[in-house]
């Protein structure tokens, strides 16, 4: 493991947050949506991703953070009974939006919690580094 590997580790973390940031934003942003003659009710979109590993010169896989993997939409269906509305199906029922704002609301208070614990790690990250660098200097 280099002496980097933490900061990299932060960087991915801090670039996922963000990512998690801006589709909640969009979610939110759309939360009224709703079906038209001519498209479809906005589906909530969220975040896929894994950890990043890559193999060694030993040969061991070894963590260099995290990775998006995808973005992936919410296909559930919701519903509402509007016959008046020209969208509206055989039925009666027009498409809306299935963004929940509550859920996007806690979603994005986790977000930014973990974009904070990633930037204290990052910055406690580099006043090891610097510490390292004045033990060097005798």
């Amino acid at each position: 493991m280099g002496i980097f590997n933490g900061l990299t580790i932060n960087a991915s973390g801090l670039a996922l947050e963000r990512l998690k940031l801006d589709t909640i934003s969009s979610n939110i942003a759309n939360v009224n949506t709703n079906q038209t003659q001519t498209t479809a009710a906005y589906q909530k979109k969220s975040i896929l991703f894994s950890e990043n590993l890559k193999n060694s010169r030993e040969g061991t896989p070894t963590t260099y953070g995290v990775k998006v993997t995808g973005i992936a939409a919410d296909e559930t269906e919701k519903l509402t009974y509007d016959p008046t509305n020209p969208a509206a199906n055989a039925e009666g029922y027009v498409g809306q939006s299935n963004v929940d704002i509550a859920d996007e609301m806690v979603a994005m208070l986790q977000a930014v919690r973990t974009y904070e614990a990633n930037v204290s790690a990052s910055e406690m990250n580099k006043t090891i580094l610097k510490k390292a660098l004045e033990i060097s200097k005798g």
